[in-house]
């Protein structure tokens, strides 16, 4: 069993230093890569009762210091400004600039050129997956004894001092993540990862860092909390070894031990939203997005650096309800397109030993207006040729071209491949079986918009562009009143129109709903089809949410209420992601943990040849009241 972290593990503070490694940025050159970040000069010290607004003085003088802690979060395996997908720079319509190299120019700017020093470089999860390079690092040559991550070594080199355990940090199992661990020189803190037959944390539930400002020595104590939903997500590698309690709940037994073990100043990182919600319903007690909730209901908080949404909070102040304190809230894009600056400000009690908290504010700094730190890029240059030549490795062909653009809104080939895939695998692996003679069907989700597979030669990136997560495939059990079911709440994805269009693609996908206060992501958006025979149906936005679904048929035969299928499906949706009906308690009839993504890569490569004629056909339509509708990307 993996170690447990009893209190006394995390009280022992442990120092930090302004400046952890030379910076390469003079003054000028640090004041002018800020300047073009976006970056806002502090007002002049100010104190008020409260702690929302006011600074001190920077170099620690007199009763009061200034210092300011940075942030990022969901890394997602970036390290460089690259799209290994596309074969090229990062862009975005936002024009949007990725990777740790960015930000540890924007973190020597920061140490170089800001008001106040910088002590404390702290991150709020997700780091081990989302990119080739991640994958590559876990699957194709693991990391080990002679292999470290390139994640670790990068976060090393600029200076990390603790970051929060996110849910994707699972997904390659629990050994590479202890792994990755050892190779961090700093903790990964997990206050609510607790061992399921203790009930201890079994990673680090917090740090305190002695922060020297001018002839100040302030303890701050930063708290890691991680996100409930990875004993849905990530339910393989977790049942029966870990449990992920509310954030709220362990924050209240932790912040206090915190101040009781002397921190002046308490920091949370928090993989959850700031926006109350939850993609899993109530499949869970706990919500998926808590931040908010910390914020108001445990007292002691100073700020918490938020992550998990992948959205941009310069600074959100919330009230606390029982000391009415303000706290403040911040989250860096992801990526690492932006960086959290937290400026705190302290004052010395005037009875007892310490600080007491007197001004906090926070803002982010853009990181697509600075280069990509030389000593970074050389540091990793070799890792990050080694996974271009992966990527790039011709593995089949393709008689036409097939794109997922138009996925969210029609029937295309590129999600008909996946599905395809899918459900011959899972038809092979259930021969011999009482469900050997259902016929199979398979669900797939439009995860990203931009990938493509080109006519002529195929490529590993080609083909892991259609499937950028990395889940597992299952087969269950449906029957037909619970494929009716699943595909009515799949279609809460669109708006609703009035007319057959055209309208752009804006004004019919990624509807809001109870789960999704942000908009429904493509992600969890499915579509399904048949194997051996078409599963078709129309989606017909003219009738209302749970009548959407019309002429639902299998073989050219209307699905029967308790006719019986055999799902493909992935390890998210199964284990709850999505908050989809039936599949939880649906039976499983195959689960071997092989990766979708490498699946696919596997069947081009065995079969050398992607001809749409053996998988692809129109077999569901958007329509309006029977008419189909017309969208524009």
């Amino acid at each position: 069993m993996n170690a447990q972290h009893t209190p006394e593990d995390s009280i022992p503070s442990t120092p930090s230093h302004p400046v952890r490694r030379r910076t390469v940025l003079t003054g000028s050159a640090a004041a002018a890569a800020l300047a073009a970040a976006g970056y806002a000069a502090p007002p002049a010290a100010a104190h008020s009762k409260g702690h929302g607004h006011g600074h001190g003085h920077g170099h620690g003088s007199g009763d009061t210091a200034t210092f300011t802690i940075l942030g990022t979060t969901d890394l997602h395996g970036n390290v460089f400004n690259w799209d290994y997908f596309k074969d090229a720079e990062y862009t975005d319509s936002a024009q949007n600039d990725i990777g740790l190299a960015k930000i540890s120019t924007l973190v020597d700017a920061m140490r170089e050129g800001h008001a106040y020093p910088c002590p404390l470089l702290i991150d709020a999860g997700d780091t081990l997956q989302g990119t080739s390079l991640a994958y590559y690092y876990a699957k194709v040559e693991p990391i080990g004894r002679r292999v470290v991550h390139p994640m670790a070594r990068a976060m090393n080199a600029i200076g990390y001092d603790a970051a929060a355990l996110g849910n994707h940090e699972f997904n390659y199992g629990i050994p590479l993540l202890r792994t990755f661990e050892r190779q961090c020189d700093f903790p990964l803190l997990g206050a609510n990862a607790h061992d399921a037959a203790t009930g201890l944390p079994v990673f680090p539930p917090f740090v305190i860092k002695r922060v020297r400002v001018g002839r100040h020595i302030v303890r701050v104590g930063i708290l890691g909390l991680t996100n409930p939903g990875i004993a849905i997500w990530d339910k393989a590698n977790v049942e029966g070894r870990m449990v992920f309690p509310g954030l709220v709940e362990v924050a209240k037994h932790w912040v206090p031990k915190m101040r009781k073990a002397g921190a002046d100043v308490v920091i949370v990182s928090a993989h959850s939203g700031a926006d109350t919600s939850s993609s899993y319903g109530d499949a869970l007690p706990y919500p998926e997005n808590a931040s908010t909730l910390v914020a108001e209901e445990v007292p002691g908080i100073d700020a918490i650096l938020v992550g998990h949404a992948h959205v941009e909070i310069g600074q959100r102040v919330i009230t606390n309800k029982q000391t009415r304190r303000p706290v403040v809230l911040t989250e860096p894009l992801r990526w690492g397109m932006r960086l959290s600056a937290i400026d705190v400000t302290v004052r010395r009690r005037r009875r007892g030993p310490g600080y007491e908290v007197v001004g906090v504010t926070s803002q982010v700094l853009n990181a697509n207006t600075v280069d990509e730190d030389p000593r970074i890029v050389k540091l990793l240059q070799a890792d990050h040729d080694k996974v271009v030549t992966y990527v790039n490795s011709v593995i089949g062909t393709s008689l036409v071209a097939m794109s997922a653009a138009t996925a969210p809104w029609e029937d295309v080939a590129a999600l008909d491949f996946i599905n395809y895939v899918q459900a011959d695998a899972v038809k092979k692996a259930i021969a011999g079986t009482p469900e050997a003679d259902l016929p199979v069907l398979s669900i797939a989700a439009p995860f990203n918009r931009a990938a493509a597979i080109p006519a002529g030669e195929v490529s590993v990136r080609d083909v892991a562009g259609l499937y950028i997560y990395d889940n597992t495939l299952l087969g269950v059990v449906f029957t037909g009143a619970e494929v009716k079911a699943y595909l009515e709440f799949s279609a809460r994805y669109f708006k609703p129109v009035s007319g057959t269009g055209p309208f752009p693609s804006s004004a019919v996908t990624n509807a809001v709903t109870d789960t999704a206060p942000n908009g429904t992501p493509d992600y969890n958006y499915d579509v399904m089809g048949g194997l051996d025979a078409p599963l078709t149906y129309d989606i017909d936005l003219s009738q209302p949410l749970g009548s959407r679904v019309v002429g639902l048929a299998y073989d050219g035969a209307p699905v029967a209420a308790d006719q019986r299928f055999v799902i493909a499906i992935n390890n998210y949706r199964q284990s709850g992601g999505g908050n989809f009906p039936a599949v939880k308690t649906a039976p499983v009839v195959y689960n071997a943990q092989v990766e979708i993504r490498q699946l696919l890569i596997d069947w081009v490569s065995e079969v050398g040849t992607i001809d749409p004629a053996l998988f692809a056909s129109v077999d569901w339509r958007l329509v309006y009241a029977g008419t189909p509708i017309t969208v524009t990307p």
